[in-house]
């Protein structure tokens, strides 16, 4: 049966939940402590947060912030944002995150994933790699929170952080952020065939059907998302939701050319 992983995926600035669309025009969005908790009641298997203000300002992320998340988080939980050394994933690691997403660090010093994957296991290391589409049909890998690029095709980076020991790759789209037009299939299917590890797609699910057709079209292994998660109706009125475990199940037994078109999960 086909099936991936679905995971929502958080960006925090400062104390808050926000959401951005290509990675601009940061929109509130709630309490991260109380969005954990709603999570857990819908028994979320996984959780990404990424602190973007660490990200883009290279500002250290609060530990404290972090530490109170994973207390509350009862999933495994993922983070990322101004992770820039042995240090920083260690202090992490003991606030109860489960595994450290690394991306501007990983552009600058390839090397520092080997040396965090040899230090701390490969299942603990998440290389994070932002990508934009150029008009020619070419993708460049972006650093610093979108902001620069780094002239680097994401197919061979993230072949060479495979060979560092990176765990997993997440892949996300800048082009698809927070649109809910769906995910950009080329581009992961691009990277996904390339690498053995498993590619966590990011930017764009607007349905349910959208995490099938990434899984059976783009070859991933998970499903991240944020607006589909976090926002309701064409308003876009806050109300954090999660597909039920029987949507799921439905979902994925299903040929993703026949899944019923639904535009939000159970709320």
């Amino acid at each position: 049966m086909l099936k991936i992983r679905v995971i929502p995926a958080l960006l925090l600035q400062d104390n808050g939940l926000v959401k951005t669309v290509q990675f601009q025009n940061p929109t509130y969005v709630g309490d991260p402590i109380n969005a954990v908790r709603i999570f857990n009641t819908k028994e979320v298997d996984e959780l990404i947060l990424l602190d973007i203000v660490a990200t883009q300002a290279k500002k250290n992320f609060s530990l404290k912030l972090i530490s109170q998340i994973a207390e509350e988080c009862f999933m495994p939980l993922t983070f990322g944002g101004g992770v820039r050394s042995l240090d920083d994933i260690k202090q992490l690691l003991n606030t109860g995150v489960e595994k450290v997403s690394i991306n501007s660090a990983a552009i600058h010093n390839p090397s520092f994933i080997q040396q965090a994957a040899e230090t701390f296991g490969s299942q603990s290391i998440i290389v994070s790699i932002d990508v934009k589409r150029h008009p020619q049909g070419m993708y460049e890998i972006f650093s610093e929170g979108g902001s620069r690029p780094a002239g680097i095709d994401p197919v061979e980076f993230s072949k060479q952080m495979e060979e560092c020991g990176a765990g997993e790759i997440f892949l996300n789209s800048i082009d698809r952020d927070g649109t809910m037009t769906g995910y950009d299939l080329e581009l992961i299917q691009k990277v996904s065939s390339s690498v053995s590890i498993p590619v966590i797609a990011c930017g764009g699910a607007g349905r349910l059907e959208d995490f099938a057709k990434v899984a059976k079209e783009g070859g991933a292994a998970a499903a991240a998302a944020g607006s589909f998660f976090v926002f309701h109706g064409r308003r876009r009125a806050v109300l954090i939701s999660f597909p039920t475990k029987k949507e799921l199940e439905e979902l994925f037994e299903s040929n993703p050319g026949s899944v019923h078109s639904q535009t939000k999960p159970s709320s």
